[in-house]
């Protein structure tokens, strides 16, 4: 069953044999192990034994642990890392195994990086999935992190005015570890009196943390604001010029397709399916279609290609060059840009 990291708590009263928490965000993969292990101790699992799935580990060591008595608690808690989600043919077969014959002594704890939608069907997964819970601890992004946030401000008991909130979204979209403390800083600074923009300010620095991908949506949505506070965010933190571009040109050649067969009147359902744009992406991309012209596009990409010369052929890492390539992102600015950039 899929229980998300904030319904999490709202779970715990009745414990399950099993728990899957796999994810690429440390804060939530250390919070709901900690929500977890605190209502394990007070439902009498006491001990704690730890597995890591690395070079010397058999799955035999699960199996003895899973089967041995203890010696200082009546049950206990047994915390397996896979570090690459992969269990392998015998790991499936002995956890399926294990979970077929359940323990009530026993609760099993499965930590490991975010799983891919072939991981999630496969017969391990579904095996533990279908007797325990699956708790993915993802990132949120927008508004996910807004709302995670607005839940973080009121179990600090912190009074932010509306100018400070969005700072604080601003400065640390990407880095839940990062606003928790902030959060806990303030606790210590303001307790429950308002705090603006302008007191912030004095206090923190910018530590969000933002992928190629999160920027080629941004792109696509036309949020221009974001897109650039996240190309210099990527410029800060050394991200390597030919990632990002390479990122850009790829959303640049997917519109031309979309759009060229849009202009021939071709359906685009087929060529969503063939580019493996899925259901939930496909408003993107409508949305950007719906402002960049075919023409507009193409011209995009001859400056892309100026910029990838660039790159290559001269090692020129053109960062004003990329961050007017993703204003053409915006029809408002577009021609402006296109008529600076010919002379």
């Amino acid at each position: 069953m899929r229980v998300y990291p904030d319904q999490l708590p709202r779970q715990l009263s009745k414990l399950k044999p099993c728990y899957l928490l796999f994810g690429d965000d440390p804060w939530l993969l250390t919070a709901a192990k900690g929500q977890l292990i605190e209502a394990a101790k007070a439902q009498g699992f006491d001990e704690r034994v730890q597995l890591e799935q690395d070079n010397s580990f058999s799955w035999q060591d699960l199996a003895n642990e899973w089967n041995a008595m203890s010696l200082f608690a009546n049950r206990r808690i047994i915390e397996l890392h896979l570090p690459n989600a992969k269990p392998g043919a015998d790991g499936s077969a002995m956890l399926q195994q294990l979970l077929a014959q359940p323990n009530p002594d026993i609760l099993l704890i499965i930590t490991g990086p975010k799983l891919a939608r072939e991981q999630q069907s496969s017969k391990w997964f579904k095996s533990l999935d279908k007797d325990g819970i699956f708790v993915p601890c993802t990132t949120p992004e927008g508004a996910q992190f807004q709302r995670w946030l607005d839940g973080r401000t009121q179990f600090y008991r912190l009074n932010l005015q509306a100018d400070a909130r969005a700072m604080l979204v601003t400065l640390y979209e990407g880095n839940l570890l990062a606003a928790d403390q902030a959060l806990q800083l303030l606790q210590l600074l303001a307790a429950s009196r308002p705090v603006s923009a302008e007191e912030l300010a004095q206090y923190f620095e910018d530590q969000s943390r933002f992928n190629v991908f999160q920027l080629a949506d941004a792109l696509l949505e036309n949020q221009q604001d974001k897109a650039q506070h996240m190309l210099q965010q990527l410029k800060a933190e050394d991200t390597a010029m030919p990632i990002i571009h390479w990122a850009v040109q790829k959303e640049l050649t997917t519109l031309w397709q979309l759009q060229l067969a849009a202009s021939q009147r071709q359906p685009l359902a087929p060529l969503y399916s063939k580019l493996r744009i899925w259901d939930k992406r496909q408003p993107l991309y409508q949305h950007a279609l719906a402002r960049l012209p075919l023409d507009a596009i193409e011209w995009m990409l001859s400056l892309c290609s100026s910029l990838e010369l660039k790159l290559k052929q001269q090692g020129i890492e053109d960062w004003t060059g990329l961050s007017h390539l993703c204003l053409l992102f915006d029809p408002a600015t577009h021609a402006r840009l296109r008529a600076f950039g010919q002379h």
